[in-house]
């Protein structure tokens, strides 16, 4: 078993483009692991918890500032800003803008450590700006919303927003007590099985997530076509607009785990937190979402090799 767990581990990239796969050609495994979404993404941020320790989750006073600052920018600055420039532009409650700006309010995908360590840097600041970032949504999603009321519900998103802060910081203390206990030098083979496990569970993961996109890229794959378009934009600029403007800042051991963070954010949140008339047009855009982000370590690896330069 942990000779398997090894091999996939080793193989990661490859696990994430057969999930991608995987859940476009198999829409009734698709809606199989749909309704298990939430207890697999639980399961992966064990994983990761489990895998980086607490020491190495916080850091010291100098990561916990750099942290706190690159989520106000993230999740607070950026979707302001964004919010400004499509009232210029008046195309605020276009289906796109909404798509984009709930993206760019959203914290980080729980899986942004696993695919800033399938690039070869260090996972702890992608994990850090997860944790943070989760905790301080209640606080940044509030300007955004009072200003953009077409969005949704601000309660429904803050009770959502809760709810998900109060399973991560469960799953998180588990993790880290059991990692403590059990497993407090993980290093070799059983780190190396852990990583496994991580890549093969982040691979099932995106069949469901996948559940939308294979039907509508058979019924309408111009309209895929276009979202996926207005995704790979959004999500790969995101990821090269950050990288290199910290690079220019001269923080390269941030600027690939924050890259990746800035492009790849939680938007499924909002599909559980809002009403269905404001998230049925943007089930196409989730499932669009699913490629640039588990396609992230092939197609950003070359851009972010400067880093480990």
């Amino acid at each position: 078993m942990q000779s398997a767990l090894a091999f996939a581990a080793r193989h990661g990239r490859a696990a994430m483009v057969l999930g991608l796969l995987a859940g476009l050609l198999l829409p009734g495994l698709a809606q199989t692991l749909k309704p298990w979404i939430p207890e697999m993404v639980a399961g992966l941020l064990f994983l990761n918890a489990f895998r980086i320790g607490l020491s190495r989750a916080f850091g010291g006073l100098g990561d916990g500032a750099v942290t706190l600052k690159a989520t106000l920018i993230l999740q607070l600055a950026m979707p302001l800003g964004a919010l400004a420039l499509f009232s210029l532009m008046g195309i605020a409650q276009t289906p796109l803008a909404t798509a984009l700006l709930l993206m760019l309010c959203a914290p980080s995908v729980t899986g942004s450590p696993n695919i800033t360590q399938f690039l070869g840097h260090a996972p702890d600041p992608a994990f850090r700006v997860l944790i943070c970032g989760t905790a301080l949504l209640p606080l940044t999603l509030i300007p955004v919303f009072l200003l953009a009321p077409d969005l949704g519900d601000l309660g429904d998103v803050l009770l959502a927003a809760g709810k998900l802060l109060g399973t991560i910081a469960v799953t998180v203390t588990i993790a880290f007590t059991l990692r403590r206990l059990f497993a407090k030098g993980l290093t070799g083979a059983p780190a190396e099985a852990v990583d496994g496990l991580t890549t093969i569970l982040l691979a099932v993961i995106v069949i469901g997530l996948m559940a939308a996109l294979g039907p509508a890229l058979r019924s309408d794959p111009m309209l895929v076509l276009q979202w996926l378009l207005a995704v790979l934009a959004a999500n790969l600029g995101l990821q090269v607009l950050t990288y290199r403007f910290l690079m220019w800042r001269g923080l390269a051991t941030e600027a690939v785990p924050l890259g990746v963070v800035a492009g790849n954010r939680n938007f499924a949140l909002f599909l559980i937190a809002l009403p269905a008339a404001t998230t049925d047009p943007l089930l196409i855009f989730l499932g669009c979402y699913q490629i640039p982000m588990y396609l992230t370590p092939i197609l950003m690896r070359r851009i972010y090799r400067t880093a480990a330069s």
